[in-house]
């Protein structure tokens, strides 16, 4: 008798599943800045899916942590599948967006989260070495182009 697990592929490749936000307030965008590999990066406010977690709640979440703002996605921007072959890890990043009517102070909750800023696409596009990765940008650039993709797509039996 196969195991349970076996059957359903516990040798099956898994990318990893992350979620971002995209959050904006007159053409200024929050992106958050941490240490990787002993270097400052920056990155939308981002993180893994936990176990028990929807796409939408892991979103908040990350966006609380990172951010110390309670707000809630509007809209997805685009799914998009990602290879860091340095690190031989894949990713499937769920990006969400939050326009704000307001610019709101932030407070992270993260200690890995050195600061925040609220950053023009110009000034994005001048610190693209330190980018995290090319999905920062391309998550921006598809913002706004108008991307939008209804958050009642998104279906869970949690």
């Amino acid at each position: 008798m196969n195991n349970l697990n076996d059957e359903h592929g516990s040798q099956q490749f898994k990318p990893n599943a992350t979620v971002a936000a995209v959050i904006v307030y007159q053409n200024k965008f929050l992106l958050v800045e941490e240490m990787e590999n002993n270097q400052h990066v920056f990155n939308q406010p981002a993180g893994h899916l936990e176990a028990n977690e929807n796409l939408i709640d892991a979103a908040k979440r990350e966006i609380y942590e990172e951010t110390g703002l309670t707000v809630s996605p509007q809209y997805c921007s685009g799914i998009y599948y990602f290879h860091r072959p340095e690190l031989s890890l894949y990713f499937l990043r769920f990006c969400f967006v939050i326009e704000l009517n307001k610019q709101l102070e932030t407070s992270p909750n993260d200690d890995e989260i050195l600061a925040t800023h609220w950053l023009t696409l110009p000034e994005i596009k001048k610190k693209s070495a330190q980018l995290r990765s090319s999905m920062v940008l391309e998550c921006i650039e598809d913002y706004l182009k108008g991307q939008k993709i209804d958050l009642t797509i998104f279906k869970s039996n949690l």
